[in-house]
């Protein structure tokens, strides 16, 4: 059967729009019930934790030029400050930072097309000045949370990473689940591994944000027969990019606008990828908590990977 490359016919075959009401502002985070939290406790063995997200300093990932900056962390209070009574004496802080500028969640107010958002919610009426008044982050603080499965591409391949472009097919991520013989079941989160977080880790942001490897449209298919509830990866953009039809982020506005899936970028999968590969299990508890930004469309976050 032929893939299907247009993203509008797509949406319309997997669109869970309706699917928990009209009024759903989760998608498939419905998916994540408490038995699949149970299921993520389950998976822990060694107690081994890993935190997957990259620095939220001036060296962040993105490039100069770029519509996002790094973050600016400012010292608002120094040892200069005057002594309190008793001899107490405080410092304090400030940062400014882009809320999708480093590791980070997209809310589903983050994508439209044909002026829609998920579930029908018009985007003009719901994202203004004043943030997205549907569908914003506040909405998921706490629900990213279960059972995970990392499916790691290059080492199924035998490879340190994917080329640039490289896409990532249904095909091989069921070639990776076979691979680590763990059976994704409906309520799962997915990670998927490129490697590519590697050209940013080795220092060119230019390179990394230039392409990358990632999901093709074949996966859209394969994530809403499983019933995935997330799925977060190793690049900016989850995506292949360029995408194979020219369009800019076709699967985004299929898995986010249309599946109301919420995605999770820039995930640090070297060590916890070291691990499940000697552990020979690639089930693990991840807990994923963005911060309760009140209309916000995305939100840094600081993912827990545990063993």
């Amino acid at each position: 059967m032929a893939v299907i490359t247009d993203h509008r016919v797509l949406g319309r075959e997997l669109s869970n729009w309706g699917r928990w009401g009209a009024e759903d502002q989760l998608g498939t985070l419905n998916f994540l019930t408490r038995d699949r939290v149970v299921a993520g406790a389950r998976s822990i063995r060694s107690g081994d934790v890993f935190e997957l997200s990259l620095p939220l300093d001036e060296h962040g990932p993105q490039p100069p030029g770029s519509v996002r900056s790094n973050p600016v962390h400012t010292m608002t209070r120094l040892p200069d400050a005057p002594i309190e009574s008793g001899g107490f004496h405080y410092f304090d802080d400030a940062m400014f930072l882009h809320l999708q500028g480093a590791t980070q969640l997209d809310a589903l107010a983050h994508v439209s097309y044909d002026g829609m958002l998920y579930n029908g919610v018009s985007a003009v009426s719901a994202v203004t000045a004043a943030g997205a008044s549907r569908l914003g982050m506040e909405n998921y603080v706490g629900r990213i949370t279960g059972r995970a499965v990392l499916l790691d591409i290059p080492e199924m391949t035998g490879r340190q990473r994917l080329e640039p472009t490289e896409p990532v097919s249904a095909a091989d991520l069921s070639a990776a689940e076979a691979h680590v013989g763990v059976q994704v079941e409906r309520g799962d989160i997915v990670v998927v591994r490129t490697g590519w977080m590697q050209v940013l880790l080795g220092g060119d942001s230019d390179a990394y944000f230039a392409s990358a490897p990632g999901l093709d449209m074949s996966t859209a298919s394969w994530l809403r027969e499983r019933d995935v509830a997330f799925v977060a990866a190793d690049t900016w953009g989850i995506e292949v990019s360029p995408s194979e039809s020219g369009a800019a982020m076709p699967l985004h506005c299929v898995l986010v606008r249309d599946m109301g899936m919420p995605l999770g970028e820039m995930f640090v999968l070297e060590e916890l990828a070291a691990a499940v590969a000697a552990r020979g299990d690639a089930a693990f508890h991840l807990s994923c908590a963005g911060l309760r930004i009140t209309g916000g469309v995305g939100s840094p976050v600081a993912p827990v990977a545990t063993l």
